[in-house]
């Protein structure tokens, strides 16, 4: 597991947004940026588990978080025109955005894979992840020390059969955080980097290995180390960087 310990307030009055905030991860991610400080904003598709989430933190005492239901498949691009503005004028500025939301598509060999399904998981997993990441930017360029952190996986650093578009859009996933930290560096307080979080106890990791056994993966909670230190200053001056949650 990465080796960091995070100081109670790493995170006090920081704003970070996250995507997929419902379940799995994103909800660890979420609840923890929280006990550490921050105000959440929990972005995700399905209001009725970010509501979840959202009492959770409420419950724990920590900071107000903000629920923004958003369908990253279907969303048009003045719909994140209207995300930044809402963002804009209720919080002023961002300083974390952690790219979390994906969809696996179907497994098997790209000869197999249809056309529909390659551009459902493209759509979800790249195209709206550069749409949140280019509007989003003027807004994280405010503050003083921003972070943007990518959700990866082994097989968009070395391709692996069946992986299909999946694979392929943990690649893209990469290119656009190398390609975001090499225009940020030394011009903006901004910083990209990407994480890959390795088999972990959640219901897409089911989905991908329906014969595993669970309980031989860490929960989301084990391993947020590594997201608690890209996300704080801590991590100030590491850019362009691929790390392991585990």
């Amino acid at each position: 597991m990465f080796d960091y310990t995070a100081r109670p307030e790493l995170l006090k009055d920081r704003v970070i947004l996250v995507t997929g905030a419902g379940r799995g991860i994103g909800a660890a991610a979420a609840k923890t940026y929280a006990a550490h400080g921050a105000t959440v904003l929990l972005l995700g598709k399905t209001e009725a588990n970010l509501t979840e989430v959202y009492d959770a933190i409420e419950a724990a005492g920590h900071p107000q978080p903000a629920v923004i239901p958003f369908n990253l498949e279907t969303a048009l691009p003045h719909q994140y025109d209207e995300l930044a503005a809402m963002i804009e004028t209720e919080f002023g500025h961002l300083d974390g955005l952690l790219h979390n939301a994906s969809i696996i598509g179907p497994r098997t060999p790209i000869e197999q894979l249809s056309g529909e399904n390659f551009m459902r998981v493209m759509q979800v997993n790249v195209n709206a992840m550069f749409m949140l990441t280019s509007t989003l930017l003027p807004l994280l360029k405010l503050s003083q020390d921003a972070s943007v952190v990518f959700t990866s996986s082994s097989v968009g650093r070395k391709g692996r059969a069946y992986w299909g578009a999946y694979g392929v859009s943990k690649f893209a996933t990469e290119g656009l955080m190398q390609t975001l930290a090499d225009e940020v560096e030394g011009v903006a307080p901004v910083r990209s980097n990407s994480i890959n979080p390795g088999g972990t106890r959640t219901s897409m990791r089911a989905q991908a290995y329906p014969g595993e056994n669970p309980l031989n993966n860490p929960t989301p909670e084990e391993i947020m180390p590594v997201y608690l230190y890209l996300m704080g200053p801590d991590s100030a001056g590491v850019n362009g960087q691929a790390f392991n949650a585990q």
